[in-house]
């Protein structure tokens, strides 16, 4: 049975696909096929949707339509870190909009790299001075059930430099450090990303991570096997 991460994913495809397609023609017929689409994409998402009607998700995929190159659509970009201590434990935070625990994350901002942007998120969000050492993982967000969003989640390991914890009064509810047989709930994504994570932070040899290529890539993934 084909599950909702399928279905946003195949909606999000068609989104994109149409977007970017208004982006670059100017062919009155051509902008009539890919509006199509956005409607057909839209009602895709409104089954599994229940905030949400397909005419509203079609403004709102209309309204971030841009023109050329910029409105190009690509998945976002969002950069974690996996932070451990003496202990072997890693660093989780809660996270205020929705719940659920995860390391440290959050959007890529237009000026930094990516490892400046994993340094800076753990001591907003935890207080935590850390340094950035190496990317362990290179996460599709969808995928990995982290988000419904498109993007791409960048993961780096970083040592703790100092600092002391306190969660940001806004984004997080709670941080703290945990072992991997007590961990808590609930806990973002599928979980695939813990093992990972702990083998780096005890100093495994490891590569790092990442989504496999489905084959064919449209195949739903209950279907995969």
């Amino acid at each position: 049975m084909t599950d909702e991460h399928d279905l946003i994913r195949w909606s999000e495809a068609l989104s994109g696909i149409a977007r970017t397609g208004l982006a670059f023609t100017e062919n009155l017929y051509e902008r009539e096929r890919y509006e199509e689409v956005l409607h057909v994409a839209a009602d895709i998402h409104s089954r599994i949707s229940e905030s949400e009607g397909s005419s509203e998700k079609v403004t709102e995929w209309m309204q971030s339509v841009g023109k050329g190159v910029p409105g190009y659509v690509t998945p976002k970009v969002a950069i974690g870190a996996v932070v451990g201590n003496d202990k072997g434990e890693i660093l989780l935070i809660q996270r205020s909009d929705s719940g659920v625990w995860l390391f440290p994350t959050g959007f890529a901002d237009v000026g930094y790299s990516a490892a400046e942007i994993a340094e800076k998120e753990v001591l907003e969000e935890t207080g935590l001075k850390v340094k950035a050492t190496r990317i362990i993982s290179i996460l599709d967000g969808v995928r990995a059930r982290f988000t419904r969003m498109p993007l791409y989640s960048i993961v780096f390991q970083c040592e703790v430099m100092g600092g002391s914890l306190k969660p940001h009064p806004l984004e997080c509810d709670d941080v703290g450090f945990f072992q991997e047989n007590a961990l808590p709930e609930p806990l973002a994504g599928s979980g695939s990303w813990v093992e990972h994570a702990f083998s780096a932070i005890r100093g495994e040899p490891i590569e790092v991570q990442f989504d496999e290529p489905r084959r064919p890539v449209w195949k739903s993934e209950d279907k995969e096997n």
